[in-house]
């Protein structure tokens, strides 16, 4: 015989009630009377029931599943986030259903489709799609509207005026000023920026607010855009921009922490070079790793409790909801691999 679920016929059969009488015992307020919901209860423990809450999603406007698109989820942050989000998603009653959207690393494979991605996740009925990864065209917007499902995304191109998507980004151009800023206070002059082929808005927008604030002060900066959004990049990054040489670069910045901790890694341990001392280098994130004793990464910090906040508000309006622009603020979080500005007592 096949392996399969207790079902609520089975609980009916052993209580020797009705199957809308099991139905009513699982549901909270339903009528009942109390001794049948006690026998209800003793079959369903004695069989080992649980209620299943995918088939209770298709009576209802609104289900309790929340998608969640991503890539590169051994980033970091990334995989901070996702902790932090699908944590919140849970004490809200609310589960995660996660699209991994790693591209397949073989030889001549197709990119992840991020179209499919969207369709499975309404063919389960969720109640909003979340895009931590890729940009969404509007007609996969506009295909979840059309099925009463929200958007939400998270430092993302916002799509087309009119569409319905809530966009939550924090201050990527800021933080890219006050990443050069600091470096300029330290005394460095030969600045470089490490992000990726990837180039999303996102990192785009912080480099170019680096390279523009740079050039506020005289100052011309090395763009590393090779390679994926990873350590080795970093890493790749650090032994082509350090090699030695009267212009031997000072400052970098990293547009993600993890970009930053390869090139800092490298130039420490690989080329000898002393942070701060000789290189000061600063990230953007503020991952977990980067506070650890052994990096004590300084780093522009987009807070994760806003960022988790600010996307369970948008998972939580109404359906029929206005969108919205939430914005997450940036600050610079010094932690000691950047020497200290010209000037002040070092720390």
């Amino acid at each position: 015989m096949e392996p399969r679920f207790v079902t609520a016929a089975d609980v009916a059969r052993r209580a020797g009630v009705s199957r809308s009488a099991v139905s009513r015992a699982f549901t909270p307020g339903a009528s009942v009377a109390p001794e049948t919901r006690a026998r209800v209860l003793e079959a369903a423990e004695a069989l080992g029931y649980r209620v299943n809450r995918l088939a209770r999603t298709l009576h209802r406007d609104r289900s309790d599943l929340v998608g969640i698109i991503g890539a590169n989820l051994g980033n970091p942050y990334i995989s901070a986030q996702f902790d932090a989000l699908s944590a919140a998603l849970q004490a809200e009653g609310l589960q995660t259903l996660l699209v991994n959207l790693r591209p397949d690393p073989r030889p001549g494979a197709e990119p992840p489709d991020l179209g499919r991605a969207v369709e499975r996740l309404l063919e389960y009925r969720v109640r909003t799609v979340v895009l931590l990864s890729g940009a969404a065209p509007d007609e996969l917007v506009r295909l979840c509207a059309a099925n009463g499902v929200r958007m939400v995304l998270i430092n993302r191109p916002a799509p087309a005026a009119g569409a319905l998507a809530d966009v939550i980004d924090s201050d990527a151009a800021g933080g890219g000023r006050l990443a050069a800023r600091r470096l300029i206070a330290a005394g460095c002059r030969r600045l470089a920026v490490v992000l990726s082929e990837s180039r999303t808005s996102a990192k785009l927008a912080r480099a170019d607010a680096f390279c523009a604030e740079a050039a506020l002060g005289g100052l011309t900066v090395r763009r590393w855009t090779q390679g994926p959004n990873s350590y080795e990049t970093g890493v790749a990054a650090a032994r082509s921009l350090l090699e030695g040489g009267a212009a031997r670069i000072d400052g970098i910045f990293g547009v993600t922490d993890e970009i930053a901790l390869g090139a800092m890694n490298t130039a420490r341990h690989e080329l000898g070079l002393a942070v701060p001392h000789r290189l000061s280098v600063i990230g953007f994130d503020d991952a977990p790793i980067s506070a650890w004793s052994s990096h004590r990464l300084t780093t522009v910090r987009q807070s994760l409790p806003a960022l988790t906040g600010a996307t369970l508000e948008a998972i939580l309006c109404p359906a029929d909801a206005a969108v919205s622009h939430r914005a997450v603020a940036v600050d610079l979080v010094e932690r000691g691999s950047v020497a200290p500005a010209r000037g002040s007592a070092p720390g």
